[in-house]
């Protein structure tokens, strides 16, 4: 705004003695008030500055209902002082909404009814409470219900632990890092859709959630859904989660047991928590654009003959991490194949923590264009048992188009010998399997890996997707 060197109100009239057509109409600058929300004659911000306010005071106060962005609002009548902390417990009753405007607080197990939509509005902040064992905070989508949580690479939806000092309207707060884990739970989705479960059963509790909890049941029960539909998530951020419930056996960031292909996963963040990333338990979802830093154990983990695809998906390994990529196959008689595709992992050698992948316990799908690099000497990609070998020999575990910095075909290991409980697909014969001793698996690594240069992979991920992530920002990944 130009500066109007104006001492009282000045109105400029022209008066023609004639043609009252060209009459001018009267020129009204209004006077600065310094307390009425509108940047106004010479204010150099709202309510500040300027030849009728002193510099940088008589700032109004929030009103959160004026729709004028003032006071500490981040937005017209948005943010700052204006919005709310709900705390949240129990079963979502009715199709609820949550609002960007508010900041939410999961206290212990928060779970959707069934037949009932969460719905969360995009720059929404969820902060999970700090407890373990029963008293765990999660979010949990249980069968027959729906999350909409449906973010933009501009306003992600953000779920945090309530240690975060995040604010409403921000996308990061300044207290915490990747080396925060386990501050809270984690998000639980789950539908009806086939798994392969032991037993040949059609239901099994989730891990994370105790077993007399009925909410935390997945798989068809008796209502088989390939096409389950738990909703939406994207542009989806995961932090700081991964509470402990029980010896060994803590809370994914993102868990997803038996969903079903119409649900819609892309665009999903999990940044230091203390089990997996994200773990699928069998079901048909497919997932797109996945990244994950600084998790404690697995990166992606596969389990149950999940029978989707993962397109797209980058993998930072941290000080505490295990492997980015840990496979198990089908546990009952139902079989399934999975798609692990496009896929940029990297190790830390610095620590150095991160292997590459672990198959396990009758391992079946495909693993292809894969750019792997800073991984440690000694680190591996691992046939874990006899099956799993029988399965590389038979075709139902593939590999193709891997591009390794550093590579070494001792990286790849079958570990085919047999001992106790060896092998999870059968317990009952562990000891007296046969073992398969021609080594496969290392001998044609060389015809599905090429060794490159940092950065000069042809395959792996597409990390421009990722740019919008709370890790590139804060980690300066460059994506």
């Amino acid at each position: 705004m130009k500066k109007l060197l104006l001492s009282t109100l000045t109105i400029v009239a022209l008066t023609l003695s004639s043609c009252g057509d060209d009459d001018k109409a009267a020129i009204i600058e209004p006077l600065a008030t310094c307390n009425d929300g509108i940047q106004n004659q010479g204010e150099t911000e709202i309510d500040c500055g300027g030849p009728n306010c002193q510099p940088c005071s008589g700032a109004v106060a929030s009103t959160c209902n004026d729709g004028i962005k003032n006071g500490d609002e981040t937005d017209i009548d948005f943010g700052g002082s204006c919005a709310q902390i709900i705390t949240v417990s129990g079963e979502i009753t009715v199709d609820t909404t949550w609002e960007a405007k508010n900041i939410y607080v999961i206290a212990g197990k928060v779970v959707v009814g069934k037949g009932k939509t969460l719905t969360i509005e995009p720059g929404t902040i969820v902060k999970g409470q700090k407890g373990s064992g029963s008293l765990a905070s999660a979010l949990i989508v249980q069968r027959d219900s729906k999350i909409n949580a449906e973010g933009t690479a501009d306003k992600p939806i953000i779920f945090t632990s309530e240690d975060d000092n995040i604010s409403v309207g921000q996308t990061a707060g300044t207290n915490l890092d990747q080396n925060q884990r386990g501050l809270w739970g984690g998000l639980i989705v789950l539908g009806r859709a086939s798994g392969s479960f032991k037993g040949d059963v059609a239901e099994v509790q989730i891990e994370g959630i105790p077993a007399d909890d009925t909410f935390g049941l997945y798989g068809p029960g008796d209502a088989l859904n390939d096409a389950d539909d738990s909703g939406i998530l994207k542009y989806v951020s995961i932090r700081h989660g991964g509470a402990l419930i029980g010896e060994g056996n803590e809370i994914n960031g993102l868990t997803l047991g038996s969903v079903g292909s119409t649900t819609v996963i892309d665009n999903i963040e999990v940044v230091g928590n203390v089990d997996d990333g994200v773990e699928f338990f069998g079901g048909t979802v497919n997932a797109t654009n996945l990244f994950v830093w600084a998790q404690g154990d697995d990166a992606l983990d596969i389990d149950q003959a999940y029978s989707g695809t993962i397109d797209n998906a980058v993998v930072v390994a941290g000080d505490s991490s295990d492997h980015a990529f840990e496979v198990d196959g089908p546990e009952g008689s139902t079989t399934g194949s999975f798609t692990l595709k496009n896929v940029s992992i990297f190790g830390n050698s610095v620590t150095p923590n991160g292997e590459y992948a672990d198959y396990r316990s009758n391992a079946m799908g495909t693993t292809e264009n894969i750019y792997a690099v800073g991984f440690a000497d000694g680190k591996d990609v691992e046939l874990d048992n006899n099956q799993v070998a029988q399965n590389y020999i038979d075709g139902l575990l593939i590999f193709k188009a891997w591009e390794v910095v550093g590579f070494d075909n001792s990286i790849f290991v079958e570990k085919v010998g047999c001992s106790e409980n060896c092998d999870d697909d059968d317990d009952s014969n562990d000891v007296n399997e046969s073992l398969i001793i021609t080594p496969l698996f290392t001998d044609q690594a060389a015809d599905w890996t090429t060794q490159v240069t940092e950065g000069a992979a042809t395959v792996g991920a597409d990390v421009s997707q990722f740019s919008w992530t709370y890790a590139n920002a804060k980690a300066g990944l460059g994506f």
